[in-house]
């Protein structure tokens, strides 16, 4: 496993550098990144054929600057600035333990006034440049591709709180153990609960800003299913803990065209450090699972191309605004309920029966597509016939 993106680098290539970036938190960011591509996309096509009109807003210009907006300035830069020229007063740290070092007191104070100065200066030029003796409202008209941006960043931070709500609920003894370190930790968090919190988050915010819920369900929908399968690349690469039970079957016949470790595999160097200390290694990653698991990670990517591939085709011929969503809604409940059978989880006792989370959220979620589903077409055809 390789728990920093530096570590997959030098296995690969053969060279020895050191970099502060996780594997998993690359995924996630590409994961987004990627999400944001297609998203964009759909907005886009989606403007062009009349279902999502261009927003309007108000804005003033000439306004002096401010108190308020330099003050936010000189403290959003300073952080910057402390953590970002930190990172090469610490770098030693850093490389051993980026989370500690990003939610510590560690930083350059140095760095972080000078950043703050200068881009407060600047921002203040500019504003105070621009300023009119008279301040004036304008409309300008945003069209819905510039929308994305502000999508993603809502459905990132929205999608972690949500993850975060979640996960602890799933873990309360963890989380009554060591609040503040649960609640802070880039570990732990539940796709679910992102998912759940983040669609809300999204679809308020299209509503506030002229699209449709329906059409902008649809337009996420292939995004959200590319992203999760990026996302347990992650998983997978650095080996943190979401990955199946233990698997001694021998790999069979027809799949042995595959290489083993997609059957079953025992996570060596394994971000946790979870399983057996392994012989002739020195360093902060030198565990082993004590015996192999399916990885399932790697079919949920597999698994989420294939379910993108399906969306993305059929988007077209969507007539029913709302309908490609549902239609994710069940392939994501279908996949995920699956995956739960041969995956390492909390069990909970309910109605006598011995469940996990995601095992009752992606029966929910399959159920909430399917009445979606129904509903969405009895209306159209309420619509399409008068009736």
């Amino acid at each position: 496993m390789y728990p920093r993106l530096s570590d997959l680098i030098n296995d690969l290539f053969g060279t020895d550098i050191n970099l502060p970036i996780q594997s998993y938190g690359f995924f996630l960011a590409m994961a987004f990144f990627v999400a944001g591509i297609f998203l964009r996309s759909e907005l886009i096509r989606k403007e062009k054929l009349g279902e999502i009109q261009p927003t309007k807003k108000k804005v003033t210009i000439g306004n002096p600057p401010s108190f308020v907006e330099m003050l936010i300035t000189f403290l959003t830069s300073f952080i910057l600035g402390f953590k970002i020229i930190g990172l090469v007063t610490y770098y030693d740290q850093v490389i051993a333990n980026p989370q500690a070092f990003v939610f510590s007191l560690e930083g350059s104070w140095l760095g972080g006034i000078t950043i703050a100065m200068l881009a407060t200066s600047y921002q203040y030029y500019i504003q105070n440049k621009n300023k009119l003796k008279v301040p004036k409202i304008e409309e300008i008209i945003v069209p819905a591709k510039d929308q994305m941006w502000p999508v993603i960043f809502i459905a990132v931070i929205f999608g972690i709180i949500g993850a975060k709500i979640f996960h602890q609920l799933e873990n309360m003894g963890d989380f009554l153990a060591d609040p503040i370190g649960s609640l802070f930790s880039f570990s732990g968090l539940t796709f679910y609960g992102g998912l759940i919190v983040a669609t809300g988050a999204v679809g308020y915010y299209g509503e506030k800003n002229g699209i449709k819920w329906e059409h902008m369900a649809d337009a996420v929908a292939p995004s959200l299913i590319i992203a999760y399968g990026i996302g347990r690349i992650g998983c997978q690469i650095a080996g943190d803990g979401d990955w199946g039970i233990v698997n001694l079957i021998p790999q069979p016949e027809w799949l042995s065209f595959l290489p083993e470790w997609t059957w079953s595999y025992d996570y060596p160097h394994n971000i946790i450090n979870e399983g057996v200390l392994m012989p002739d290694c020195s360093g902060s990653h030198c565990y082993r699972l004590a015996q192999p698991v399916y990885p399932t990670p790697i079919y949920e990517t597999t698994l989420s191309i294939l379910i993108f591939i399906a969306l993305w085709s059929i988007r077209k011929n969507i007539t029913i605004p709302g309908s490609l969503f549902a239609a994710y809604l069940m392939l994501n409940g279908l996949e995920r309920f699956f995956i739960e059978k041969i995956r390492v989880n909390n069990v909970f006792d309910m109605l006598g029966m011995r469940v996990t989370q995601a095992e009752i959220i992606s029966t929910s979620l399959f159920f909430l597509g399917l009445v979606f589903m129904i509903f969405l077409i009895v209306q159209n055809n309420k619509t399409k016939f008068g009736k």
